[in-house]
């Protein structure tokens, strides 16, 4: 793994706000889970499904088929996967280039006891990419969408990774009080900071559009995981992240960098917590509890950013106390 690699400053920019939620189109290679993907839905069973949701929102849908609903930012459609039947709704976001695949080796475990929604934001996965609004206000009311297509769920908790923090904010802003609560998985860490100078970052994003494909493989690696990482996951994540459609990619790190997102959370009035890795540093809760009084960090040292793939006994436990804790405090105000 390459120590010092030259577009490192901007990887670690991107991971602050939460580097996730760029695209990943249908023709990409196999995307890295941690349990094996399931088979390839065909397009006729897809649309089957889709269309019994669409006619009748009340129609049995076996668990995990494709499902689409048309977001509110472009009318592009959004797919989106539903397992299980408990309480709270848990919407899982997926980060920059990434799609609804990386939180397989939670689903299984969360949706036993939870409701679980994974999401492809647009322009990733099986979702449209017909838009050029790529902002995380955008990806937000993808989310959104989704939330509002499973109404009898009265709690939803949204739980975003990377640049899926930021989604989850704007999209909980967007959705209201059914949201009870926030967590972040290796995100948000730059709250309070100042936002990275354009002439900083301006030559770090050429070399993703002259190159985005090595320059991507060449990031993933170089920063994304701790020594010691299983070189078959990093090999699988860097190899499906750099196949991102570049169109979608590149406007939404940029629309990545240029968000700040500390009054938005502010005004949330709900708890959010991230579960952090302490890659490239551990996250400063102080400073950002000074912008975001109910911000609360859980650190995982020893992890790299993909933290839910890595080791998932590991950190599927932490994920389950998190939720826990939003049911009891929800719980709390309501009686209180």
């Amino acid at each position: 793994m390459t120590a010092h690699h030259p577009l490192r400053p901007l990887l670690f920019a991107l991971l602050g706000f939460a580097l996730a939620g760029g695209p990943a189109a249908c023709s990409r290679a196999t995307p890295p889970a941690s349990t094996p993907r399931p088979a390839t839905d065909s397009p006729a069973s897809t649309d089957s499904v889709a269309a019994a949701a669409a006619t009748d929102p009340a129609a049995v849908v076996p668990d995990g088929s494709p499902r689409l609903v048309d977001s509110a930012a472009g009318s592009v459609h959004v797919q989106y996967r539903v397992y299980g039947a408990g309480e709270p709704l848990l919407v899982l976001i997926h980060g920059w280039s990434c799609d609804s695949n990386y939180w397989q080796a939670q689903v299984a475990d969360l949706k036993s006891r939870y409701t679980v929604a994974t999401v492809d934001l647009a322009g990733h996965g099986g979702s449209g990419a017909n838009r050029s609004d790529w902002s995380m206000a955008a990806f937000g009311a993808d989310v959104a969408a989704v939330v509002a297509a499973l109404p009898k769920h009265p709690q939803v908790v949204l739980v975003g990774h990377s640049m899926g923090g930021p989604v989850m904010v704007e999209a909980a802003r967007q959705i209201g009080p059914r949201v009870i609560g926030l967590i972040g998985v290796d995100t948000l860490k730059n709250i309070g900071l100042p936002r990275p100078h354009d002439s900083a970052l301006r030559p770090r994003l050429a070399a993703l559009e002259q190159d985005f494909i090595g320059t991507t493989r060449a990031m993933v690696e170089s920063s994304l995981f701790a020594p010691g990482s299983d070189p078959t996951l990093m090999r699988r994540i860097a190899d499906d992240m750099s196949q991102a459609p570049p169109a979608v990619a590149i406007p939404a790190m940029r629309a990545l960098l240029s968000w700040d997102g500390a009054d938005t959370m502010r005004a949330l009035s709900v708890p959010i917590v991230a579960i952090n890795a302490d890659l490239g540093g551990v996250t400063d809760e102080a400073r950002i509890r000074k912008q975001v009084p109910d911000f609360r960090a859980v650190i995982v040292p020893g992890l790299g950013h993909f933290l839910m793939m890595e080791d998932p006994a590991r950190f599927n436990p932490i994920l389950d106390t998190e939720i826990r804790a939003l049911l009891q405090h929800a719980a709390a105000a309501a009686t209180g």
